[in-house]
């Protein structure tokens, strides 16, 4: 009988930080009355700030893992969970004025926030199909019950059931890829995986074919990749506001996180495999995207097209299959955050009590009554658009360059074709709100609470310095990868 080794529980510090100051904010919340709600987002903020606070304090020199090799911490987890833990305060904050409108500011929506947050951080440190699984479900779970979170609203329950359904579905069908790859393998270990792979492809070509492709297939799914997009534009127009807001901005990290751990360090012995199977996800991402949102007049469902289209780019950057290609993939991801959160931050200041505002014609003549939100939002539409000297820019073009570098000119052409067909419905966003006539009895109500005025005003300011000093993050994207 072998000794029970104990694991090193320092690099988990962070999890362990979330878990336990979570656990605490639900506790406090159900002694607070409604009018002290306010001390549960103090709370919750505090956690994400500690947790960050961790991370920096146990981030190594070099790669460490823990619990058997099925979690590991590396500059790579360290960027990522950093990003999607401001990313989240930053949600909270935004989402208050929202939430206390719509009379459902309560303490639940903040502990499923950071429920969704802690199952975030493990998909980012996951080194085994059972860690990426277990962070992928409690992340699902979350956000299941946020979209629902609104009881009142029939469209946001619909939503959620549909989530529901289809997010099983895709689970269901990453866990059937899972169980090949271990039956043919024996193990569920990444770093193990990698190296039995390459003797099991001479052996069992068509098995481990479709092991990738389940695998890819729930893959794509989260990501919200074309075919497998149709949930997406549902979720982000039944939403509450607020929670597409969250939806839409650290989820999306998580994603790549999950897809670098399972393809790139799992995988990287399929890789010609797999670079196919992106490469038709990413056309068709891009191309579906594009063209669709041309049509929508949902703001929020037009964004939803939007962020299938970015996932299409950002499935270039991985595809290219080098150090270079993933940097700029992970740049791409977390820019496209920061701009989906002014994006969907603006969209949060519209609404008021008795008025939703989530079609484009709300931000009808947006500069004539708030011209400074209406700049914010200009600069976020460029910026997804990719116009210089926007942070969107230099994002698109690095991932471009790292798909010339693998001799695909042909694909980065149909990318920048794809790109300039969304401009289009990224213009017309500018064009409502600086040439059409002002709706007055819209737009004039918006409350401009200090801190988030503030933090709204940096958020959308530093899409152009991180678009001009694309470097300061840029650095921390090919460290990861170095």
């Amino acid at each position: 009988m072998s000794d029970f080794i104990q694991p090193n529980l320092l690099p988990a510090l962070p999890e362990m930080v979330m878990l336990a100051m979570t656990c605490l904010v639900l506790v406090v919340d159900l002694f607070l009355p409604q009018e002290k709600r306010g001390f549960t987002l103090l709370l919750s903020v505090l956690t994400l700030l500690l947790t960050v606070a961790a991370v920096v304090f146990v981030a190594p020199a070099d790669s460490v893992s823990s619990f058997g090799d099925s979690f590991v911490l590396d500059q790579f987890a360290v960027t990522l969970k950093i990003a999607i833990c401001l990313v989240s305060i930053l949600v909270f904050i935004y989402s208050r004025d929202y939430l206390i409108d719509h009379d459902i500011y309560k303490g639940e929506y903040y502990v499923l926030g950071l429920f969704a947050t802690l199952g975030m951080l493990i998909m980012t440190s996951a080194h085994s199909f059972l860690m990426i699984y277990l962070g992928l479900e409690l992340l699902s779970l979350s956000l299941y019950a946020m979209i629902a979170f609104n009881r009142k609203s029939l469209i946001a329950s619909e939503s959620a059931m549909k989530y529901f359904v289809l997010g099983a579905m895709a689970s269901g069908l990453l866990l059937y890829g899972i169980s090949i790859f271990y039956g043919m393998t024996g193990t569920l270990n990444i770093n193990q995986l990698a190296t039995v792979v390459m003797a099991q492809s001479e052996q069992n070509p068509v098995a481990l074919g479709f092991a990738l492709t389940f695998i890819v297939v729930g893959l794509s799914f989260k990501l919200g990749a074309v075919p497998f997009h149709m949930w997406l534009p549902d979720i982000y127009q039944g939403s509450p506001t607020s929670v597409t807001l969250f939806i839409g901005t650290a989820p999306k990290i998580a994603g790549f996180a999950m897809a670098i751990r399972l393809l790139v360090d799992g995988l990287s012995e399929l890789q010609v495999d797999w670079s196919q199977m992106l490469m038709v996800l990413a056309i068709a991402s891009m191309a579906l995207g594009n063209i669709i949102a041309i049509a929508q007049t949902n703001f929020k469902r037009m964004l939803a097209y939007s962020t299938i289209s970015h996932v299409g780019f950002i499935l270039l950057g991985i595809l290219a299959g080098n150090a270079n290609g993933y940097s700029s993939a992970m740049f791409y991801t977390l820019t496209y955050a920061i701009t989906a959160l002014v994006a969907f931050g603006i969209l949060i200041l519209l609404n008021r009590k008795g008025f939703e505002a989530e079609n484009i014609s709300d931000l009808s003549g947006l500069n004539h009554t708030n011209p400074w939100y209406a700049a914010m939002l200009a600069i976020a539409m460029f910026s997804m658009a990719g116009v210089p000297p926007t942070v969107g820019f230099y994002a698109k073009l690095t991932v471009l360059q790292s798909v010339i570098s693998v001799d695909m000119v042909w694909l980065a052409v149909t990318a920048v074709l794809f790109s300039v067909i969304g401009l289009f419905y990224y213009l017309r966003i500018v064009k409502v709100m600086y040439f059409d006539e002002s709706l007055e009895e819209q737009v004039t109500s918006i409350k401009q609470s200090l801190d988030v005025k503030v933090l709204l005003s940096v958020n959308g300011l530093s899409l152009i310095a991180l678009g001009i000093f694309p470097s300061l993050l840029m650095a921390y994207c090919i460290q990861a990868f170095g």
